[in-house]
């Protein structure tokens, strides 16, 4: 498993980036390549992603350590993805978001097709900050 971590420093407050991210409904809005996001209850997430010129429908458990305020979240089938999001106050109206993901290069690349090797982990950590960023908007918007 390969793992990244990006960061982004956005200008709300903890509760409001807390809130936008449980906001699964939007995903679309900031996650590239997703086409539909929803909530199913129970902990668990619904997408449906377009990447590589595949489409895939995956299934998520989400598990939120609310206190520490981290979302943990994992596929629940193919391909095998795992990651966090953990928001850390900087000051009353800023906040850090730190994304944290695992995955398998060569699983992603037959799942979505694209490159292979230090290209494809150089277009994930492209495609992730990039996500970040739409979120940073997103949020700040909201």
């Amino acid at each position: 498993m390969s793992t990244l971590e990006e960061h982004v420093d956005v200008s709300v407050t903890l509760d409001r980036a807390w809130d936008s991210l449980h906001q699964v409904e939007d995903y679309a809005r900031f996650v590239a390549g997703v086409r539909d996001a929803r909530t199913e209850g129970g902990g668990r997430a619904h997408l449906n992603v377009e990447a590589g010129g595949r489409t895939r429908e995956l299934d998520a458990e989400v598990l939120d350590r609310t206190g520490e305020r981290v979302m943990e979240w994992r596929t629940t089938g193919a391909p095998e993805l795992r990651g966090s999001f953990s928001l850390q106050p900087i000051d009353q109206s800023h906040t850090r978001v730190q994304a944290r993901l695992e995955y398998d290069p060569d699983t992603v690349r037959a799942t979505f097709g694209g490159p292979k090797g230090f290209a494809q982990v150089a277009a994930i950590e492209r495609l992730v900050r990039s996500d970040l960023e739409q979120f940073k908007e997103y949020t700040e918007q909201r």
